[in-house]
């Protein structure tokens, strides 16, 4: 994959490296043709207003463009910001349940002992992530037999739902609903499915977990906020639920596949700076009116050597071929980013 990726990276300078050398051979070969017919300057100079036109054309309309992109890019982060305050409320209601699921006395007796205590600091994302080697006590917990029946995994799933930075290694009693969830976190959830556990251990295979879930154990009182909550995240999904298995696994796909994406999607773009294209093309623009506008300029009215006219006409010729030869891939990419 890096290699891949090193080799598209390479693939994009082609066009700059070759409209480098087009601007060394035009200063090369019109600077030989002044030295052989010292006339020609003049012809130079009678393409001068030509030049400054195609130079002023170009960079009007790149700053046209850059102004668009970023009353663009405006308007797209201010509706996700509205967005965003939507479903970061719908992850703190849903926390607010995973809480309340995560201390209740639905849990075998001795399973909250043996993550907290056994193995105090392990995490969800450790054992998600064993392959990288970093974690040691999450090798040994996946060689551990118990009698939990699995539902230890689901325990540290619903724990790394009430954290707020992937280091956290302990819950605290206080927990925190910050007013923007760190992307470290959301990004974690996102790429570990965090909430899908619900659907897995109360849906279709919820008969081999139930003697190991006890979801009649969760107060009554508890049951009552954590349906109030669920329709307060959406109405309509969960109108006609009640506290059970059916509801817990709705709700487990629910925020794994509708509101996590989102939140990670909307922080992402409330977050975004201007895209990589803006600053090829302003680039090219600050290029456009110093070689191509403002040097010509002060070649008329200065009296400037003619191999600084020539360096102009070089520069906005090999400018003109490399947006020519990189707009159109440039663009591809950032379409498809």
């Amino acid at each position: 994959m890096q290699k891949k990726s090193f080799l598209k990276d390479l693939y994009a300078l082609i066009p700059l490296f070759f409209s480098g050398l087009l601007c060394i051979a035009l200063i090369f070969l019109l600077n030989s043709k002044v030295t052989v017919s010292p006339d020609f300057i003049e012809t130079l100079k009678g393409l001068t207003t030509l030049f400054i036109g195609i130079s002023g054309f170009l960079a009007t309309v790149i700053v046209l463009y850059l102004l668009f992109s970023s009353v663009n890019l405006k308007a797209n982060r201010n509706a996700a910001i509205d967005h965003l305050s939507k479903i970061t409320q719908k992850m703190h209601d849903f926390r607010q349940i995973v809480e309340l699921l995560y201390r209740s006395k639905m849990w075998l007796p001795g399973l909250k002992e043996y993550i907290d205590d056994e193995f105090e600091g392990l995490t969800f994302f450790d054992v998600k992530e064993f392959y990288k080697g970093k974690s040691k006590l999450a090798i040994e917990f996946l060689q551990e037999n118990n009698n939990y029946q699995e539902t230890e995994n689901l325990y540290l799933e619903l724990k790394s739902l009430l954290m707020t930075n992937p280091k956290e290694k302990r819950i605290s009693e206080n927990i925190q609903y910050p007013k923007v969830y760190p992307q470290e976190i959301v990004e974690k959830w996102l790429q570990h499915k965090a909430g899908s556990g619900l659907w897995y251990f109360f849906g279709y295979k919820y008969g081999s977990f139930k003697e190991a879930l006890k979801i009649d154990s969760v107060f009554e009182r508890h049951q009552d906020k954590i349906m109030t909550l669920a329709n307060g995240i959406d109405s309509e999904a969960f109108e006609d639920s009640s506290f059970n298995e059916v509801f817990l696994s709705k709700l487990g796909e629910y925020m794994s596949k509708e509101v996590i994406p989102k939140l990670f999607q909307f922080q992402s773009q409330t977050s975004s700076m201007l895209p990589p294209i803006t600053k090829f093309l302003y680039g090219i623009f600050l290029v456009l009116v110093f070689g191509g506008i403002l040097l010509p300029i002060g070649t008329l009215l200065f009296t400037w050597p003619a191999l600084v006219l020539i360096c102009s006409f070089s520069v906005v010729i090999s400018c003109t071929f490399l947006i020519a030869t990189s707009l159109y891939p440039f663009l591809q990419k950032e379409a498809n980013s």
